[in-house]
């Protein structure tokens, strides 16, 4: 007998690019995953993860209850218990120590999460704690950064135009694999593939040759971690070749003089030592960004995750800025999100700038950056004594023992926390040290609307997704939880309402902006509760909003729901002044902590390159850590193998299909060798996000094959200084053949 078919859409929350999906469900049950055609954003295309969503909502791993630990093991208990222990223990830890003895860490899957990335604030704000991590320090933190000393707004990101274009220039990036990062692109390859179409090229720069770079028109190699000299000479040859073009930015630039000045030291020559690309390489590559047909330079996280990180990201937009390509069309734009987008609310134009300096760590002193600590200080502040120990944790959709560097260290320190709470959907190498796990929702049992990547997406858009399945009897949405957990902090009690609790938020919150217009702004909103009813408020009071009535065709939440596969709101336009917050008004071309930093690049100048370098890597199926555990994305090819060059392994003694030892600072990871010309030499590389052996965590798919965890290697305390990002690539190792097991050597 034949079920009920029903066909329904949601967007993919697995990666930056954010496809539609168009979903079968017979009975309820998920039977087919495709493309929506209809999608106004992704066209149809779809890539593994997107399939993969029903192994997720399927998988037994996945956590359906809270778990407490009791004697060292988790046990099944009830949200209430839940909810009881850590009241329990969080208020008497909080009266004695006080605020600053809470620490919050969210993950990136939050990023694709409505209900996390709006609520999680809430318990952070609830906790009063100056001790906040994400893994933005892990991944992008440099680009926030100089994006707001130049903008004046950490997310004020230009991206590529990619659909104008004519030259495309990408370094340390790989699109093919990530869909775009920091940079919202479904489907590079179809876009990439038309603008070589109509005439255009595509230049990619980068250690390894990339899928991208299989793609493109030419491809560079260039030494881990001197992106700054490339970007730096770059910026030297159009200044000493009189290619600067600002255009009609000309009279919205300041600092142009003092950039000149900062650079003189960077020639092509100098950068070409470091680099290994030849100065007539580089020259002829600033040539073509300043020629007459539109342009673009993107930096992605190969120029985050190094030390000279912020000043790369930097430099890639002042590239952009002096070749006439930044805020213009086929250059790089700024995205005009529907909602959420700081500058698109308020006076455009002119504002405060991004707030800098206002604290240090305890125990390092590094810098806060966008309200946030570096993940790496995380460990220390666990361990050091004195006020302001961290001795309470929560952690939110994330697993920096696997994806910071030294994890090692970090997982001992939680086992010194008086108190972990994670909410998470699997019990993985972090979660395992909690006390108790409060478990997310599957993808299709949640709502979606993609709160940041509109604001760095290829083309303007709102889409939403109601929830496909029902929660279940009795389960908790994640915005729900995250609020009883600010209950708790706050004193309220862990018997508190979270509707009641959203009730009383929502209202404080639009009677600050709203004053004797609130009881109209939340009768127009009263449909809605929870993520959806702020989607509303941000939709209405948006750029594109109806002002709550003042343009009745402007969007709302309810016209975005009723308008299958999303609304497009147009290709990219120019938005400077506009879109700028800083305090000049301007786009500011030498923020003076940038160029007092170049003096650090300029000593570097003066240092040998290491012997062998390892850099991380992406594969279309694991962008993740989590994504190892689901049965689509996990078969073929084991794809946690160290890529080495033929010369490398013949000089370190390695071969393809054998096992070798990397090690560094006395730390050693085994990994399995595979032999590529695809590497630069002196150069290996080597996967993000693996080494799933801990014990106790519960990934039994991904167990099967671990792999080796690269950041075993790092060291935690090696940071981009003004950012406090950690350095994840261009790091030196040694690389040898491991040694054969006992009873193999002896036979």
């Amino acid at each position: 007998m034949t079920g009920t078919e029903a066909i329904a859409h949601r967007i993919c929350p697995l990666c930056e690019a954010c496809c539609g999906l168009e979903v079968t469900l017979v009975d309820g049950a998920v039977t087919r995953i495709r493309g929506h055609e209809a999608d106004v954003f992704s066209h149809g295309y779809i890539c593994p993860k997107g399939v993969a969503l029903k192994d997720l909502h399927e998988d037994p791993d996945r956590l359906r209850t809270p778990l407490i630990k009791r004697d060292g093991r988790f046990v099944e208990a009830t949200y209430e218990e839940a909810f009881a222990e850590i009241e329990r223990r969080l208020t008497p830890l909080l009266e004695t120590h006080g605020r600053d003895a809470a620490a919050t860490y969210i993950g990136n899957p939050a990023a694709h999460k409505m209900g996390l990335l709006l609520y999680t604030p809430v318990l952070a704000r609830a906790l009063g704690t100056r001790n906040i991590y994400s893994a933005s320090t892990l991944d992008q933190m440099p680009k926030q950064l100089s994006s707001g000393l130049m903008f004046g707004h950490w997310l004020s990101i230009p991206v590529p135009d990619i659909e104008r274009t004519k030259l495309m220039v990408i370094l340390g990036g790989n699109p093919m694999a990530s869909n775009g990062s920091l940079w919202t692109v479904p489907d590079f390859r179809g876009k990439a593939l038309d603008l070589k179409a109509r005439g255009g090229r595509l230049v990619v720069i980068d250690p390894r040759r990339t899928e991208t770079a299989a793609l493109a028109d030419e491809h560079h190699f260039i030494r881990p971690g001197s992106d700054v000299f490339l970007l730096a000479a770059l910026v030297h040859t159009l200044f000493g070749e009189n290619l600067v073009r600002l255009g009609r930015l000309a009279d919205h630039v300041t600092g142009v003089e003092e950039l000149r000045a900062a650079i003189a030291p960077f020639t092509p020559e100098r950068a070409a030592v470091h680099t290994a690309i030849p100065a007539d390489t580089i020259r002829a590559l600033a040539r073509d960004l300043a020629g007459s047909a539109p342009a673009v330079l993107y930096g992605r996280i190969g120029t985050c995750t190094q030390e000279f990180g912020t000043l790369a990201s930097w430099l890639v937009d002042v590239v952009n800025v002096l070749t006439g390509n930044l805020d213009a069309p086929g250059g790089a734009m700024f995205p005009k999100a529907a909602a959420f987008a700081a500058n698109t609310v308020g006076k455009g134009g002119t504002g405060r700038g991004v707030p800098l300096g206002r604290r240090r760590s305890r125990v390092s002193n590094a810098p806060e950056v966008f309200g946030e600590l570096p993940v790496g200080c995380l460990a220390e502040e666990i361990e050091t004594p004195g006020e302001g120990q961290v001795r309470a944790l929560f952690t939110v959709a994330g697993n920096p023992v696997l994806s910071s560097p030294n994890g090692d260290r970090l997982a001992r320190a939680l086992d010194q926390l008086d108190l972990m709470v994670s909410v998470d959907i699997y019990l993985n190498e972090t979660t395992r040290h909690a006390d108790v796990i409060l478990p997310g929702v599957s993808p299709f049992q949640d709502s979606h609307y993609d709160v940041a990547f509109p604001q760095l997406s290829y083309r303007n858009h709102a889409r939403y997704s109601p929830a496909l399945l029902p929660r279940g009897e009795g389960v908790l949405a994640e915005w729900q939880v995250l609020l009883k957990l600010a209950a708790i902090a706050e004193g309220k009690g862990a018997d508190a309402d979270p509707a009641a609790l959203d009730d009383a938020m929502v209202a404080a919150e639009v009677g600050r902006w709203a004053g004797d217009h609130a009881a109209a702004v939340l009768a127009a909103v009263s449909r809605w509760t929870g993520p959806e009813r702020l989607l509303d408020l941000a939709l209405r009071g948006g750029p594109y909003g109806d002002g709550f009535g003042a343009k009745p065709d402007g969007l709302t939440l309810a016209k975005v729901t009723d308008s299958v596969g999303g609304i497009d709101l147009g290709a990219l336009q120019p938005r400077v002044p506009e879109v700028l917050r800083t305090p000049s008004g301007r786009v500011e071309l030498a923020p003076d902590i940038l160029v007092a930093d170049l003096a650090r690049a300029v000593a570097a100048l003066d240092q040998p390159a290491p012997d062998l370098v390892i850099i991380g890597r992406r594969d279309l199926r694991s962008n993740n850590s989590w994504m190892h555990n689901l049965p689509i994305l996990a078969k073929g090819p084991f794809r946690c193998t160290v890529l080495v060059h033929p010369d490398d392994a013949r000089r370190h003694g390695v071969v393809h299909g054998g096992r070798a030892r990397l090690s560094r600072t006395g730390r050693v990871i085994e990994v399995q060798v595979a032999v590529s010309a695809d590497m630069m030499p002196g150069v290996v590389s080597l996967p993000h996000g693996w080494g799933h052996d801990a014990d106790g965590a519960r990934l039994g798919l991904a167990s099967q094959r671990p792999g080796a965890n690269l950041n075993a290697l790092l060291d935690e305390n090696l940071r981009d200084p003004l950012s406090g990002n950690a350095v994840l690539s261009g790091v030196a190792v040694t690389l040898e053949p491991a040694p054969l097991p006992a009873v193999q050597a002896a036979e």
